[in-house]
Protein backbone atom coordinates (compact mmCIF):
# COMPACT_ATOMS: atom_id res chain seq x y z
CA UNK A 1 0.00 0.00 0.00
CA UNK A 2 1.17 3.39 -0.20
CA UNK A 3 1.05 5.69 2.35
CA UNK A 4 2.53 9.07 1.08
CA UNK A 5 0.57 12.39 0.68
CA UNK A 6 0.15 13.07 -3.06
CA UNK A 7 1.11 15.95 -4.75
CA UNK A 8 -1.32 18.00 -4.09
CA UNK A 9 -1.31 17.38 -0.57
CA UNK A 10 1.88 17.94 0.09
CA UNK A 11 1.72 21.22 -1.34
CA UNK A 12 -1.05 22.00 0.57
CA UNK A 13 0.75 21.15 3.29
CA UNK A 14 3.90 23.13 2.62
CA UNK A 15 1.64 26.50 2.01
CA UNK A 16 -0.19 26.14 5.42
CA UNK A 17 3.36 25.62 6.76
CA UNK A 18 4.76 28.91 5.09
CA UNK A 19 1.96 30.84 6.02
CA UNK A 20 0.78 30.02 9.53
CA UNK A 21 4.77 30.11 10.01
CA UNK A 22 5.36 33.76 8.70
CA UNK A 23 2.05 35.14 10.23
CA UNK A 24 2.01 33.75 13.49
CA UNK A 25 5.89 34.21 14.68
CA UNK A 26 6.41 34.86 18.48
CA UNK A 27 6.45 38.58 18.01
CA UNK A 28 3.00 38.53 16.58
CA UNK A 29 1.68 36.68 18.37
CA UNK A 30 2.50 38.75 21.46
CA UNK A 31 1.20 41.86 19.65
CA UNK A 32 -2.11 39.99 19.13
CA UNK A 33 -1.87 39.43 23.37
CA UNK A 34 -2.27 42.89 23.77
CA UNK A 35 -4.43 43.65 20.47
CA UNK A 36 -8.32 44.03 21.11
CA UNK A 37 -9.01 41.64 18.16
CA UNK A 38 -11.73 38.58 18.09
CA UNK A 39 -9.15 36.83 15.59
CA UNK A 40 -5.81 37.56 13.30
CA UNK A 41 -7.56 39.13 10.63
CA UNK A 42 -4.14 39.96 8.23
CA UNK A 43 -3.89 35.77 8.29
CA UNK A 44 -7.36 35.47 8.13
CA UNK A 45 -7.65 37.20 4.92
CA UNK A 46 -4.25 35.23 3.70
CA UNK A 47 -6.51 32.20 4.13
CA UNK A 48 -9.14 33.51 2.24
CA UNK A 49 -6.64 34.33 -0.82
CA UNK A 50 -5.07 31.14 -0.56
CA UNK A 51 -8.04 29.22 -0.66
CA UNK A 52 -7.51 27.41 2.96
CA UNK A 53 -10.55 28.55 4.24
CA UNK A 54 -13.01 26.40 1.77
CA UNK A 55 -11.10 23.13 1.38
CA UNK A 56 -13.72 20.77 3.40
CA UNK A 57 -16.98 23.10 1.15
CA UNK A 58 -18.27 20.85 -1.39
CA UNK A 59 -17.39 22.46 -5.39
CA UNK A 60 -21.02 22.73 -5.48
CA UNK A 61 -21.12 24.93 -2.88
CA UNK A 62 -18.82 26.60 -4.04
CA UNK A 63 -15.66 25.75 -1.92
CA UNK A 64 -12.87 23.38 -3.38
CA UNK A 65 -14.40 19.69 -2.11
CA UNK A 66 -11.46 18.06 -0.53
CA UNK A 67 -11.53 16.13 2.09
CA UNK A 68 -10.30 15.74 6.00
CA UNK A 69 -6.89 14.47 5.11
CA UNK A 70 -6.24 18.03 3.63
CA UNK A 71 -7.66 19.76 6.15
CA UNK A 72 -5.94 17.87 9.16
CA UNK A 73 -2.47 19.03 6.76
CA UNK A 74 -3.62 22.11 7.29
CA UNK A 75 -4.80 22.46 11.05
CA UNK A 76 -1.50 20.70 12.28
CA UNK A 77 0.36 23.62 10.77
CA UNK A 78 -1.92 26.16 12.73
CA UNK A 79 -1.74 24.00 15.70
CA UNK A 80 2.37 24.55 15.35
CA UNK A 81 1.80 28.57 14.61
CA UNK A 82 -0.94 28.79 16.95
CA UNK A 83 -2.52 30.89 14.71
CA UNK A 84 -6.05 32.53 15.87
CA UNK A 85 -8.49 32.24 12.63
CA UNK A 86 -11.74 29.84 12.58
CA UNK A 87 -10.62 27.52 9.52
CA UNK A 88 -12.01 24.29 10.47
CA UNK A 89 -15.37 25.50 12.27
CA UNK A 90 -15.89 27.94 9.63
CA UNK A 91 -15.80 25.80 6.81
CA UNK A 92 -16.75 22.28 8.51
CA UNK A 93 -20.47 24.02 9.45
CA UNK A 94 -20.61 25.26 6.12
CA UNK A 95 -19.94 21.77 4.15
CA UNK A 96 -22.45 20.41 7.22
CA UNK A 97 -25.23 23.05 5.85
CA UNK A 98 -24.35 22.39 2.34
CA UNK A 99 -25.19 18.06 2.62
CA UNK A 100 -28.15 18.68 4.92
CA UNK A 101 -29.54 22.34 5.32
CA UNK A 102 -31.61 21.79 2.09
CA UNK A 103 -31.96 24.82 -0.10
CA UNK A 104 -31.05 27.43 2.52
CA UNK A 105 -28.31 25.44 3.92
CA UNK A 106 -26.66 25.41 -0.13
CA UNK A 107 -26.89 29.35 0.08
CA UNK A 108 -25.13 29.52 3.37
CA UNK A 109 -22.40 27.37 2.76
CA UNK A 110 -21.81 29.16 -0.85
CA UNK A 111 -21.74 32.58 1.16
CA UNK A 112 -19.31 30.82 3.57
CA UNK A 113 -17.12 29.86 0.43
CA UNK A 114 -17.35 33.31 -1.04
CA UNK A 115 -16.05 34.74 2.83
CA UNK A 116 -19.20 37.24 1.99
CA UNK A 117 -20.62 35.31 5.79
CA UNK A 118 -18.43 33.46 8.34
CA UNK A 119 -20.05 30.77 10.57
CA UNK A 120 -19.23 29.16 13.66
CA UNK A 121 -20.45 26.30 15.75
CA UNK A 122 -20.17 24.59 18.94
CA UNK A 123 -20.66 20.87 19.84
CA UNK A 124 -19.25 21.40 23.44
CA UNK A 125 -22.40 21.30 25.25
CA UNK A 126 -22.55 17.31 25.01
CA UNK A 127 -19.94 16.95 26.80
CA UNK A 128 -20.56 18.96 29.50
CA UNK A 129 -22.00 18.12 33.17
CA UNK A 130 -24.99 20.18 33.01
CA UNK A 131 -25.66 18.84 29.93
CA UNK A 132 -27.49 20.88 26.54
CA UNK A 133 -28.98 24.16 28.49
CA UNK A 134 -30.63 25.27 24.75
CA UNK A 135 -34.00 23.75 23.96
CA UNK A 136 -36.05 24.10 20.41
CA UNK A 137 -39.89 23.15 20.96
CA UNK A 138 -42.27 22.77 17.66
CA UNK A 139 -44.87 25.43 17.15
CA UNK A 140 -46.74 25.30 13.86
CA UNK A 141 -44.14 24.70 10.98
CA UNK A 142 -41.35 26.27 12.28
CA UNK A 143 -39.22 25.83 15.71
CA UNK A 144 -38.49 28.09 19.39
CA UNK A 145 -35.15 28.16 20.75
CA UNK A 146 -34.97 28.84 24.67
CA UNK A 147 -32.09 29.02 26.63
CA UNK A 148 -28.55 29.22 26.50
CA UNK A 149 -25.07 28.12 24.87
CA UNK A 150 -22.18 28.76 26.58
CA UNK A 151 -18.47 30.23 25.08
CA UNK A 152 -19.56 30.59 21.78
CA UNK A 153 -16.28 30.48 19.22
CA UNK A 154 -16.36 34.05 17.75
CA UNK A 155 -20.21 34.06 18.82
CA UNK A 156 -20.24 37.79 18.57
CA UNK A 157 -18.43 38.51 15.56
CA UNK A 158 -20.24 35.83 13.35
CA UNK A 159 -22.92 35.80 11.16
CA UNK A 160 -23.92 32.28 12.33
CA UNK A 161 -23.65 29.49 13.98
CA UNK A 162 -24.95 25.78 14.27
CA UNK A 163 -25.28 24.58 17.81
CA UNK A 164 -27.04 22.13 19.74
CA UNK A 165 -30.69 21.95 21.30
CA UNK A 166 -32.88 19.11 23.30
CA UNK A 167 -35.67 18.58 21.10
CA UNK A 168 -37.28 16.74 23.58
CA UNK A 169 -36.89 13.61 20.90
CA UNK A 170 -32.94 14.06 20.92
CA UNK A 171 -30.48 16.54 19.70
CA UNK A 172 -30.30 18.20 17.08
CA UNK A 173 -28.17 20.42 15.24
CA UNK A 174 -29.90 24.09 14.77
CA UNK A 175 -28.63 26.67 12.34
CA UNK A 176 -29.22 29.92 13.72
CA UNK A 177 -28.81 33.87 12.22
CA UNK A 178 -26.80 35.76 15.01
CA UNK A 179 -27.64 39.05 13.07
CA UNK A 180 -31.13 38.61 14.26
CA UNK A 181 -32.06 40.64 17.05
CA UNK A 182 -33.49 39.50 20.72
CA UNK A 183 -30.23 37.24 20.96
CA UNK A 184 -28.45 38.43 23.91
CA UNK A 185 -25.01 37.92 23.77
CA UNK A 186 -22.31 37.82 26.71
CA UNK A 187 -18.50 38.34 25.28
CA UNK A 188 -15.56 37.04 26.92
CA UNK A 189 -12.13 35.32 26.47
CA UNK A 190 -11.42 31.80 26.07
CA UNK A 191 -8.16 29.91 27.96
CA UNK A 192 -6.13 30.96 24.84
CA UNK A 193 -7.18 33.98 23.83
CA UNK A 194 -9.50 33.08 21.66
CA UNK A 195 -13.05 35.80 21.87
CA UNK A 196 -16.39 33.73 22.78
CA UNK A 197 -19.52 34.78 23.89
CA UNK A 198 -22.34 33.34 25.84
CA UNK A 199 -25.57 33.15 23.41
CA UNK A 200 -28.87 33.45 25.33
CA UNK A 201 -32.25 32.77 23.86
CA UNK A 202 -35.32 33.58 25.31
CA UNK A 203 -38.42 32.62 22.57
CA UNK A 204 -36.36 33.09 19.52
CA UNK A 205 -38.59 32.10 16.06
CA UNK A 206 -36.46 29.41 13.76
CA UNK A 207 -38.59 27.94 10.55
CA UNK A 208 -38.43 24.28 9.77
CA UNK A 209 -35.29 23.95 8.39
CA UNK A 210 -32.86 25.33 10.39
CA UNK A 211 -33.43 22.14 12.47
CA UNK A 212 -31.22 19.98 10.28
CA UNK A 213 -31.79 16.41 9.88
CA UNK A 214 -30.58 13.47 12.57
CA UNK A 215 -28.01 12.12 10.58
CA UNK A 216 -26.34 15.79 10.24
CA UNK A 217 -24.98 15.53 13.91
CA UNK A 218 -22.60 12.32 14.04
CA UNK A 219 -21.73 13.47 10.72
CA UNK A 220 -20.18 16.54 11.47
CA UNK A 221 -19.36 15.43 15.07
CA UNK A 222 -16.88 13.02 13.47
CA UNK A 223 -15.05 15.58 11.77
CA UNK A 224 -15.17 17.94 14.39
CA UNK A 225 -13.24 15.69 16.45
CA UNK A 226 -10.59 14.72 13.54
CA UNK A 227 -10.39 19.05 13.36
CA UNK A 228 -9.16 19.44 16.71
CA UNK A 229 -7.09 16.62 17.26
CA UNK A 230 -5.46 17.61 14.35
CA UNK A 231 -4.75 21.32 15.76
CA UNK A 232 -3.48 19.09 18.93
CA UNK A 233 -1.15 17.34 17.08
CA UNK A 234 0.03 20.39 15.49
CA UNK A 235 0.50 22.22 18.81
CA UNK A 236 2.11 18.88 20.85
CA UNK A 237 4.92 18.49 18.22
CA UNK A 238 5.88 22.04 18.60
CA UNK A 239 5.93 22.10 21.76
CA UNK A 240 8.14 19.19 22.23
CA UNK A 241 10.49 20.62 19.21
CA UNK A 242 10.71 23.57 21.49
CA UNK A 243 11.13 22.02 24.47
CA UNK A 244 14.27 20.23 22.97
CA UNK A 245 15.36 22.50 21.64
CA UNK A 246 15.38 24.33 25.10
CA UNK A 247 16.91 21.23 27.20
CA UNK A 248 19.75 21.06 24.61
CA UNK A 249 20.45 24.42 25.28
CA UNK A 250 20.45 24.58 28.99
CA UNK A 251 23.11 23.55 31.20
CA UNK A 252 23.04 21.68 34.79
CA UNK A 253 26.65 20.65 36.66
CA UNK A 254 28.51 21.32 33.39
CA UNK A 255 26.32 19.36 31.46
CA UNK A 256 22.94 19.94 29.16
CA UNK A 257 19.79 19.34 30.61
CA UNK A 258 18.96 17.13 27.60
CA UNK A 259 21.34 14.47 28.50
CA UNK A 260 19.60 13.84 32.39
CA UNK A 261 17.67 10.50 32.12
CA UNK A 262 14.69 12.13 33.84
CA UNK A 263 14.41 14.69 30.76
CA UNK A 264 14.39 11.69 28.40
CA UNK A 265 12.19 9.75 29.71
CA UNK A 266 9.81 12.74 29.89
CA UNK A 267 10.45 13.65 26.23
CA UNK A 268 10.04 10.37 25.01
CA UNK A 269 7.02 9.71 27.14
CA UNK A 270 5.60 12.79 24.74
CA UNK A 271 7.06 11.72 21.85
CA UNK A 272 4.90 8.19 22.22
CA UNK A 273 1.62 10.20 23.02
CA UNK A 274 2.23 12.32 19.90
CA UNK A 275 2.46 9.28 17.54
CA UNK A 276 -0.10 7.21 19.05
CA UNK A 277 -2.45 10.36 18.31
CA UNK A 278 -1.08 10.88 14.90
CA UNK A 279 -1.78 7.02 13.44
CA UNK A 280 -4.86 7.14 15.09
CA UNK A 281 -6.13 10.51 13.60
CA UNK A 282 -4.51 9.07 9.75
CA UNK A 283 -6.81 6.45 10.48
CA UNK A 284 -9.82 8.38 11.21
CA UNK A 285 -9.28 11.01 8.13
CA UNK A 286 -8.98 8.11 5.44
CA UNK A 287 -11.78 6.17 6.70
CA UNK A 288 -13.70 9.81 6.55
CA UNK A 289 -12.56 10.13 3.71
CA UNK A 290 -13.50 6.76 1.96
CA UNK A 291 -17.05 7.17 3.59
CA UNK A 292 -16.22 4.02 6.04
CA UNK A 293 -18.45 4.57 9.14
CA UNK A 294 -15.91 5.98 11.90
CA UNK A 295 -18.12 5.86 15.41
CA UNK A 296 -15.24 4.25 17.27
CA UNK A 297 -12.39 5.89 15.83
CA UNK A 298 -13.57 9.01 16.23
CA UNK A 299 -13.90 8.66 20.23
CA UNK A 300 -10.27 6.59 20.24
CA UNK A 301 -8.85 9.83 18.65
CA UNK A 302 -10.89 11.96 21.18
CA UNK A 303 -9.55 10.41 23.86
CA UNK A 304 -5.86 10.21 22.68
CA UNK A 305 -6.33 14.09 22.04
CA UNK A 306 -7.03 14.82 24.73
CA UNK A 307 -4.61 12.32 26.96
CA UNK A 308 -1.85 13.72 24.50
CA UNK A 309 -2.69 17.59 25.01
CA UNK A 310 -2.72 16.65 28.85
CA UNK A 311 0.52 14.54 29.01
CA UNK A 312 2.51 17.09 26.51
CA UNK A 313 1.74 19.95 27.93
CA UNK A 314 2.34 18.88 31.74
CA UNK A 315 5.48 17.23 30.70
CA UNK A 316 6.89 20.40 28.85
CA UNK A 317 6.24 22.76 31.10
CA UNK A 318 8.36 20.63 33.84
CA UNK A 319 11.53 20.46 31.99
CA UNK A 320 11.19 23.84 31.12
CA UNK A 321 11.14 24.61 35.17
CA UNK A 322 11.05 28.35 36.36
CA UNK A 323 11.07 29.63 33.01
CA UNK A 324 7.83 27.98 31.49
CA UNK A 325 5.62 30.09 33.79
CA UNK A 326 7.70 33.44 32.15
CA UNK A 327 4.62 34.69 30.29
CA UNK A 328 7.68 36.57 28.24
CA UNK A 329 8.67 33.13 27.25
CA UNK A 330 6.42 31.55 24.65
CA UNK A 331 6.31 28.18 25.80
CA UNK A 332 2.99 29.22 28.16
CA UNK A 333 0.97 29.75 24.88
CA UNK A 334 1.35 26.22 23.82
CA UNK A 335 0.30 25.03 27.41
CA UNK A 336 -2.70 27.39 26.82
CA UNK A 337 -3.60 25.69 23.67
CA UNK A 338 -3.44 22.27 24.53
CA UNK A 339 -5.96 23.23 27.83
CA UNK A 340 -8.43 24.42 25.57
CA UNK A 341 -8.35 22.01 23.14
CA UNK A 342 -8.71 19.24 25.80
CA UNK A 343 -11.95 21.35 27.08
CA UNK A 344 -13.09 21.84 23.78
CA UNK A 345 -13.13 17.50 23.38
CA UNK A 346 -14.51 17.31 26.66
CA UNK A 347 -11.73 15.51 28.51
CA UNK A 348 -10.93 11.70 28.58
CA UNK A 349 -12.97 10.26 30.73
CA UNK A 350 -16.51 11.11 29.48
CA UNK A 351 -15.24 10.03 26.58
CA UNK A 352 -13.61 6.58 27.58
CA UNK A 353 -17.36 6.32 28.98
CA UNK A 354 -18.84 6.79 25.36
CA UNK A 355 -16.38 4.34 23.93
CA UNK A 356 -17.05 1.67 26.61
CA UNK A 357 -20.60 2.06 25.46
CA UNK A 358 -19.95 1.41 21.80
CA UNK A 359 -17.99 -1.39 22.60
CA UNK A 360 -20.51 -3.11 24.92
CA UNK A 361 -23.46 -3.00 21.79
CA UNK A 362 -20.78 -3.49 18.92
CA UNK A 363 -19.16 -6.73 18.15
CA UNK A 364 -18.07 -6.03 15.26
CA UNK A 365 -14.55 -3.86 15.34
CA UNK A 366 -11.99 -3.93 12.79
CA UNK A 367 -10.70 -3.56 9.07
CA UNK A 368 -11.88 -6.90 8.38
CA UNK A 369 -15.52 -5.80 8.95
CA UNK A 370 -15.18 -3.05 5.93
CA UNK A 371 -14.84 -5.74 3.64
CA UNK A 372 -17.52 -6.41 1.52
CA UNK A 373 -17.30 -10.65 1.93
CA UNK A 374 -17.58 -9.76 5.67
CA UNK A 375 -20.96 -7.64 5.31
CA UNK A 376 -23.56 -10.80 6.01
CA UNK A 377 -21.39 -11.66 9.16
Amino acid sequence: MDFQLTDDQRAIADMAGSLFGDLCTDDRLRAFDTADEPFMADLWKQCVETGLHALAIPEEAGGTGLGMTELMLVLEAQGRGLGHVPLWRHQLAAATLARFGGESGAGIAAAAAESTLMITLALDAAATAHGIALKARRDGDGWVLDGKVAAVALGAHVCRALLLADTGEGVRLVSVDLRTSGIEKVPGVFTHREAVADLRFSAHRLTADAVLPEAALPWLEQRAIAAIASLQLGVSAEQVRRTVEYINDRRQFDRAIATFQAVQMSMADAHIAIEALRSTLWQLVYRLDAGLPSPSEALAVKYLSSECGHLVGHKAQHVHGGIGVDLTYPIHRYLYWSRALGITLGGSAATLERLGDWLANNDKLGWKYDLEEQQAL
